[in-house]
């Protein structure tokens, strides 16, 4: 892809992309400034839900990257997003941190334990045996389940740690019932993130460290891709999937003279 005015709009992931090992990844300051400088509108796509935009933006600034809470777009507010499409203002049983519970919220939500539309799964650091009980026993007397993202495992600067894919796997496990994952490599993710940017996808670029997740989505959305070479997947990775990306870079600071 010619970049040269091509890329209008940028789609970027956070982890492994902007950051990693808690830390702001080299360049990555001075790629969203260019951005910034050069007029082009971007988000920053995450499926972590553990945490609001406000949060997202201190942690990203006291790592020394400047990105308002309106640039950030998480899986628990696709998610959001999508139950509200599917039945406003609906019900939902929520597993999760403040940043789910108040999405829902936000698009007219509320929570019920006894008959919900939906169990919503997202990311918590404070997983219950109450919870998952009164989820298991939901789906199994007909509640949707819905969770924000497929991931295993999620990355901290002490190693790993379990995700909400894995998560969902003990309830899947226990009634039968496959999510449906709203985040990456979901494309509605980022369809609905091109709504936000008010963008076309055939203008719009789509930056990420993981093959099976950020860049399967771009592609299945129609965008250009990149994968960065600073978080998950190596180039050795590239060749393990039917897909590709357009194309691979070190990190986002390979990008910054191109813009």
């Amino acid at each position: 892809m010619d970049f040269d005015g091509l890329a209008q709009y940028w789609l970027c992931d956070m982890d492994g992309v902007l950051i990693a090992d808690g830390a702001m990844v080299e360049g990555a300051d001075r790629f969203l400034e260019r951005l910034r400088s050069t007029g082009r509108p971007f988000l920053v796509l995450t499926n972590n839900s553990l945490f609001t935009p406000r949060q997202l933006c201190d942690q990203l600034s006291s790592m020394g990257l400047e990105v308002d809470e309106k640039q950030f777009w998480t899986s628990a507010l696709a998610t959001a997003q999508f139950v509200h499409a599917q039945r406003p203002r609906g019900s939902a049983f929520v597993i999760g941190e403040v940043s789910l519970h108040s999405a829902l919220h936000d698009v007219g939500y509320r929570e019920d334990s006894q008959s919900p539309d939906y169990v919503v799964l997202g990311e918590t650091q404070n997983y219950s045996f109450d919870d998952f009980t009164t989820a298991i026993r939901l789906i199994d007397a007909g509640s949707h389940f819905v969770a924000t993202n497929p991931e295993a495992t999620g990355p901290s600067p002490d190693g790993s740690l379990p995700g909400c894919g894995a998560m969902a796997a003990i309830i899947e496990r226990a009634t039968g019932v496959t999510p449906y994952f709203v985040g990456k490599p979901n494309s509605r993710m980022i369809r609905e993130a091109l709504v936000v940017l008010e963008a076309d996808s055939n203008a719009t670029v789509m930056i990420g460290d993981r093959m099976a997740t950020d860049i399967l989505a771009g592609v299945d959305a129609g965008l250009e891709t990149i994968l960065v070479l600073s978080g998950v997947d190596g180039e050795d990775d590239v060749d393990r999937f039917p897909y590709r990306p357009s194309r691979v870079v070190a990190s986002v600071a390979d990008l910054i003279n191109e813009l």
